[in-house]
């Protein structure tokens, strides 16, 4: 088994904390720390969901949350209550509050008692992982806006070779879900006008940091809604996460047998009926974020190509899109960054490995997990 080292940058968002479950209970995973950023809901919700997650998913203790950005590099700030709730963790039940000790405990603290930022956080991790190319390189998994990793890549650019790969949930291929063609984490405001959009607009998210991401001389790994949609939560599936014994009988859920199962079954029941609501999934929510997780441990689960693609950053109908150059017409080079084929795209992924992957997970984690000691 190959050890992965792993920092994880998210937004928390109920797909996050399947994410943040996974990164702390694959055996294959070494998680380093967790920075998060705005998106979902505030900078303040995404920070305080991270620490709350941490502890419920029995995180080692040095595992700690930076709180970074809480707004886009150019774009006005805007989150996604209608998917999330006000808080990021809508209707989610069983978590600690924000402000007790064991949540408090799981921020990263200067010794004057201030926050370490995400980026210093992120740089410290991978260069005490890299020891000067004597150590091993980090996999920085983002599931939310790439703003800390652009600010991380802009900061940091000798740390590049410290890092094995960017993985992001985010973008697609010729499909959207907050315009025709632009996904949530990467689209920026001017993908949807707010004067002539007759829809909920986004506008909160960075095309400017993916972009200085893709143009990152390092490896970057897109996992794009084509795929996560692919990966519903289905009734059955949720019933096994709920109880390991009985599952779905005559369409009734399995009673959650542990208090972590009852969390991560509120995790999955507000996640679905907003996807319903709003996108019309009748069968379940899809997993989203919980796939890049999965790749960077089990990357043979994912059929995957390597593109050059760029995002739209102009386009009156089209910012926000991921482009990929599926015909190759513009010439690049084998380097990763501004000038290669800077991106290997999944195309697929194995969904029923996947989600027994997730179990596992659910399985190794309520084993262990402080919200079971209660019982």
């Amino acid at each position: 088994m190959i050890l992965k080292r792993v920092w994880l940058d998210v937004d928390p968002g109920h797909d996050d904390a399947a994410a943040l479950m996974m990164a702390c209970q694959l055996e294959n995973i070494k998680l380093l720390g967790v920075s998060s950023v705005h998106g979902n809901a505030s900078a303040e919700c995404t920070a305080e969901n991270a620490a709350r997650c941490l502890h419920a998913f029995a995180a080692p203790s040095d595992v700690l949350v930076y709180p970074g950005a809480c707004k886009p590099l150019l774009r006005p700030t805007k989150h996604d209550p209608e998917i999330h709730g006000e808080d990021g963790l809508g209707g989610v039940v069983g978590l600690p509050s924000a402000d007790s000790p064991e949540v408090q405990a799981r921020f990263a603290r200067k010794v004057d008692g201030s926050s370490i930022h995400a980026i210093e956080g992120m740089a410290t991790a991978i260069k005490d992982a890299w020891r000067d190319g004597t150590g091993h390189q980090v996999s920085v998994v983002s599931s939310g806006p790439m703003t800390n990793i652009a600010l991380f890549v802009s900061v940091y650019p000798h740390l590049m070779e410290a890092v094995e790969q960017f993985v992001f949930m985010g973008g697609g291929v010729g499909v959207g879900n907050r315009s025709a063609v632009a996904e949530f984490n990467i689209m920026c405001d001017r993908a949807c006008p707010i004067e002539t959009c007759s829809h909920t607009c986004f506008d909160s998210l960075s095309a400017e940091a993916a972009q200085i991401v893709f143009d990152a001389p390092v490896k970057t790994v897109m996992i794009p809604i084509n795929v996560t949609h692919t990966a519903i939560v289905t009734s059955n599936i949720h019933s096994r996460l709920r109880s390991p014994h009985p599952h779905l009988l005559d369409g009734v859920l399995a009673h959650p047998s542990t208090n972590l199962r009852n969390t991560l079954s509120s995790v999955i029941s507000f996640f679905a009926g907003t996807y319903k609501s709003t996108f019309g999934f009748d069968q379940g929510p899809p997993l989203h974020d919980a796939l890049a997780i999965a790749y960077v441990s089990h990357p043979e689960l994912f059929g995957a190509q390597r593109f050059r693609v760029d995002v739209e950053l102009h386009g009156k109908h089209t910012a926000g899109e991921t482009v990929v150059d599926v015909w190759n017409y513009r010439q690049c080079d084998d380097s990763w960054g501004s000038n290669g084929k800077n991106c290997v795209v999944a195309q697929s992924v194995q969904v029923d490995q996947f989600f027994e992957l997730l179990l596992n997970c659910v399985s190794r984690c309520d084993a262990i997990s402080p919200l079971n000691v209660q019982q």
